[in-house]
């Protein structure tokens, strides 16, 4: 029999408050072997993650990579680690900071609250924290620009999973993505015109996404085809011609075919080309992390240069840039229309 969270100490006339929850994909809490497991456990234990059947999976998990990757994935977080700790959550932490600060003049009985899909702040403990302030709406905004299942509707699961359990669900609202919105196709174009202001422009300009297996895009996951939209949308912005960019996708993990082309492959190619001299920026992450910080900034820069690249330089993420924070609040605002916040 399943038992429903219930609220007994409830007092009739509370205010009802709402709640506005900042999510991302998450950081293991130190750069060690030993933080890197169970973060890793969650995380590849994810069935939008990795497809495959359940009980396969978890003897390859926890007999294999388990075994080997967290001593390795510590490596490269210590190479990007900080004084603050995660840069990821260092960002997300000001991200909050300053989106809080923005709104509250308009939305003063309202929560801000950070969380991580996996690792901490965690998703439970948020909602947690909602509950106990009588927060009776709820906007959750996942920090993906372009959705996409393994990340946008895995944010979606672990959110309803524990609202199932409740005797009172609050009125939810979801945002599925802001790729399309102008604002953040300005903040990313923004972003590179400025970069280009301190640095010459280069021969072309890489648009790498994090990938995901071929096959997923084949079942119908729309990521792929938001990624060369977002490339499009920015380069008629900007009036960059055909030949200036390029999409490429990175991250690829396991043997399967993933979304073509290879960002590490196609550097290497780019010099045979003649192109010597490029930028390289990741619209799908809107803060620095792992992935952008260590696989493009450091390990993508050596393929380049080892195959004669001559410049290479990676435009940082939004982060907590003012025309991003006041991106955010724009969606926030569009998105809770009607609310009393």
């Amino acid at each position: 029999m399943i038992k429903y969270i219930g609220e007994k100490d409830y007092q009739h006339g509370s205010e009802d408050r709402t709640g506005i929850l900042l999510t991302n994909l998450g950081t293991p809490d130190e750069p060690n072997s030993r933080a890197l497991k169970p973060y890793l456990r969650e995380f590849l234990s994810d069935p939008r993650v990795i497809e495959i059947p359940k009980i396969l999976w978890q003897i390859i998990l926890n007999g294999i990579i388990l075994q080997i990757r967290p001593r390795k994935s510590a490596k490269t977080y210590q190479s990007i680690w900080t004084e603050e700790g995660s840069p990821l959550l260092t960002i997300s932490k000001k991200q909050l900071d300053k989106v809080q600060k923005k709104l509250k003049p308009e939305f003063p009985n309202t929560i801000f609250i950070l969380a991580m899909r996996y690792g901490n702040p965690s998703i439970p403990k948020a909602l947690k924290e909602f509950k106990q302030n009588n927060v009776r709406r709820i906007l959750v905004l996942p920090l993906y620009p372009q959705y996409c299942a393994a990340t946008t509707a895995s944010t979606f699961d672990a959110i309803t999973s524990i609202l199932q359990k409740w005797r009172w669900i609050p009125e939810l609202r979801f945002i599925n993505q802001y790729f399309e919105e102008e604002n953040y196709i300005k903040a990313i174009s923004n972003s590179i015109e400025d970069f280009w202001k301190k640095n010459k422009k280069p021969q072309k300009i890489v648009f790498s996404y994090h990938g995901i297996p071929k096959s997923y895009h084949i079942k119908g996951d729309p990521y792929h085809c938001f990624c060369l939209k977002t490339t499009r949308l920015v380069k008629e912005y900007m009036n960059l011609r055909d030949d200036e960019v390029i999409t490429t996708f990175q991250s690829r993990f396991g043997k399967q075919e993933w979304l073509k082309p290879y960002t590490s492959e196609t550097l290497k190619s780019l010099p045979k080309e003649g192109i010597k001299k490029i930028n390289i920026i990741s619209p799908g992450f809107s803060a620095d992390c792992l992935e952008t910080l260590e696989e493009l900034k450091i390990e993508n820069r050596e393929y380049f240069e080892e195959a004669g690249g001559e410049e290479y330089h990676y435009i940082p993420c939004l982060n907590d840039s003012p025309n991003h924070i006041n991106m955010i609040a724009d969606l926030i605002k569009k998105h809770s229309q009607g609310w009393i916040v």
